[in-house]
């Protein structure tokens, strides 16, 4: 249907009309923060100033997931988004990392893997001393998580959501299969996939906002800049110091960008 309306648009001569957000709302998405409480202190701000200096709007802020893992300060980001949430309306979706730490506190053998993709900068974000954390056996660090990691966190971690949508954006934390109908996806396309949805070329009913795949910059995909199938802003906040959050409200959209040189500035 999409395709035939584009046809129709062109035949008419007016113009292609992109995604939109429905009249009277903005939304911002923030990319993946993995533990970048200094960065994630930045985009709040930041955000913040932008929205106040627009017209008034029914605002909605969306943490695309993995705030965990491989920063230095998991803890703190989780803590962090839980105060921002009970001061405006924040929602968060759960990423593929979110879905690691909850196996990882259940399972030993799921706690060896999450060491070896971040988990470890997580586990010592909270109580665990670093003497205790090389000392210990799997068994006992696995304990120790398990002591240190707050009911709190985890409940908050088992709410996030799957995918959002509004008006013509979707958004997941790694994207979705463009071979199913949006009421058929499931959470492990949502949370893990890459192909075929990055490569996936033909027009969408629905414009993707995601993070998971790492790239320089934001990047837009589909068969036409207007009318994208998808905007990936993971820009890998944890090594590049660089932490992207998109604004929509019409058919507008606008980059936002927390860096390491604001943070010395």
């Amino acid at each position: 249907m999409t395709f035939l309306r584009d046809i129709l648009d062109r035949r008419r001569g007016e113009p292609i009309q992109g995604p939109t957000i429905p009249e009277g709302e903005r939304v911002y998405a923030v990319g993946d923060i993995h533990g970048r409480l200094d960065l994630f202190e930045k985009i709040i701000e930041l955000i913040e100033r932008d929205d106040e200096t627009r017209e008034d709007a029914d605002t909605t802020i969306i943490l695309l997931g993995d705030l965990v893992d491989r920063g230095p300060q998991s803890a703190g980001v989780i803590e962090r988004a839980r105060r921002w949430a009970g001061e405006r309306r924040v929602r968060m979706l759960m990423g593929n990392h979110e879905e690691m730490m909850l196996r990882a506190l259940d399972s030993d053998q799921n706690l060896r893997h999450f060491l070896r993709v971040g988990g470890r900068e997580t586990l010592l974000s909270y109580p665990i001393a670093i003497n205790d954390y090389r000392t210990a056996s799997l068994s006992e660090l696995a304990d120790l998580a398990r002591a240190a990691v707050p009911i709190e966190d985890i409940e908050f971690i088992e709410a996030m959501e799957d995918m959002i949508r509004i008006g013509d954006y979707l958004f997941a934390h790694a994207g979705i299969n463009p071979e199913l109908p949006l009421e058929q996806q499931v959470s492990r396309d949502l949370r893990w996939i890459r192909e075929p949805f990055l490569s996936h070329a033909t027009p969408l009913d629905v414009c993707v906002v995601h993070g998971h795949t790492i790239r320089n910059d934001v990047e837009i995909g589909g068969p036409r800049p207007q009318r994208p199938n998808r905007i990936g802003i993971d820009t890998g906040a944890f090594r590049s110091g660089r932490l992207t959050a998109i604004g929509l409200q019409g058919t507008e959209r606008w980059f936002i960008e927390a860096s390491d040189t604001d943070l010395t500035a």
